[in-house]
């Protein structure tokens, strides 16, 4: 019979960082939360609505007994730093291949090894399930909540991305781990734009890294404050002391083999669809199209304030989209103030 150190074994064995197991129990002391954050209309486009289907796993799978989770480190040394004249800013969680696709391949082949050893129900899930993945990650020992929201692991930090899987099996379950900021409050002094409200809450409108994804429309002071960012936003975990002097991961698979950790801008602007699907759809950047990081890349020219790309901005005023007609007469008004 499988039981939780086999299952932990195997997932040493292929590669996956971190492995804890968990109850299918509904996650109640999330309710409060979820509801406070609905009333003061925190709840982003890309959020599942209804409450019990983002805390009870039994919804999603009515027989589940134990929940796996699984967390992956993308905190990589950069192998692969290009000099492009204009350069935005690319989040480390997209240098290289997206996450959904590596940690989906690491939980499939979990699944394989656990069923030849016991056959089971299961399903799993990155990122695009219902379920508050960070706090099962807590439930289960992963990490503790730091005061960025995000979740931290004593030896890979924050760095990491999260997956689970919901099976059938009755395992042995792990305890969650004592919370460690202590009296740091370095991450809520550094962010932006002041996303970060108060210890453990996040406004996530007003987060950097919903901004360049979004297809709303970014208000003037947020624009200003994203600065040179086309895609996500890592400053509340750049500047956290317990990312440093970690276990750094050693997956080829996040490099940035193709986008050396930044976008070219120039590229950016003037790329067909077809050739930015060619070549940047395997990252997780990719995922809301071209025009919105377009959309952002105009927004850092206008934070550079260099008259110089001014030529780059008066070519999208012709643009098809209005949007990227809006974005850039706003950035050659930066420019020329």
């Amino acid at each position: 019979m499988i039981n939780s150190e086999k299952i932990k074994k195997i997932a040493e064995n292929l590669k996956i960082d971190i492995c804890r197991i968990t109850n299918s129990e509904k996650i109640d002391r999330n309710i409060k939360w979820l509801k406070d954050r609905i009333k003061k209309d925190y709840i982003t486009e890309f959020e599942e609505k209804d409450m019990d289907y983002r805390t009870d796993p039994l919804l999603l799978m009515e027989d589940c007994k134990s929940i796996i989770m699984i967390a992956i480190s993308y905190n990589i040394k950069n192998r692969y730093k290009k000099n492009y004249p204009l350069k935005g800013n690319l989040s480390r969680s997209s240098w290289g291949m997206d996450y959904h696709i590596v940690l989906k391949e690491k939980m499939e082949r979990l699944v394989e090894e656990i069923s030849e050893i016991n056959d089971f129900k299961h399903k799993s899930f990155v990122d695009t399930g219902p379920l508050i993945d960070r706090e099962l990650a807590y439930k289960s020992g992963i990490g503790y909540y730091g005061k960025n929201c995000s979740i931290i692991n004593p030896e890979y930090g924050s760095f990491i991305f999260i997956g689970y899987i919901l099976t059938d099996l009755k395992l042995e379950f792990d305890k969650d781990i004592r919370e460690e900021c202590g009296d740091c409050n370095i991450c809520i002094e550094s962010c932006p734009t002041g996303a970060l409200e108060s210890p453990y809450k996040l406004n996530p409108k007003k987060c950097i890294s919903y901004l360049t994804q979004t297809k709303e429309n970014i208000p003037d002071e947020y624009r200003k404050k994203m600065g040179k960012k086309i895609y996500g936003c890592d400053t509340c975990q750049l500047v956290c002391p317990k990312n440093r002097d970690i276990i750094k991961s050693e997956l080829e698979e996040f490099q940035p083999k193709v986008t050396g950790g930044n976008f070219n801008i120039e590229e950016l602007l003037s790329i067909s669809n077809r050739n930015f699907k060619d070549k940047y759809g395997h990252i997780s950047a990719s995922w809301r199209g071209k025009n919105i990081l377009k959309r952002n890349a105009i927004i850092t020219l206008g934070n550079m304030k260099d008259e110089k790309n001014l030529h780059l901005l008066e070519d999208e005023l012709d643009s098809r989209s209005e949007m990227i007609r809006e974005y850039s007469k706003w950035a050659i008004g930066e420019i020329k103030k």
